[in-house]
């Protein structure tokens, strides 16, 4: 009968280990794909930024265009 009781217990103690170690590679993965994706938002937030600069150098190139061709008819 002890000899169960010691079966058991190695058991439990041999599935608690396996399901923390999945726990926590399953946690690392998660955090590095959430970097990934943080790093990815990053560079996206910098066109966001870009964006309104460029709309301002089209806007004053149109400009003198419009400037430019006016002047030669």
């Amino acid at each position: 009968m002890e000899q169960d009781v010691l079966i058991a217990l190695l058991s439990l103690a041999g599935t608690l280990t396996g399901t923390l170690g999945g726990i926590l590679t399953s946690a690392r993965l998660t955090n590095y794909r959430i970097e990934q994706l943080e790093k990815k938002v990053d560079r996206h937030n910098g066109f966001g930024e870009r964006i309104p600069v460029l709309e301002d150098r089209v806007t004053a190139i149109s400009h003198r265009m419009d400037c430019l061709e006016g002047g030669k008819t």
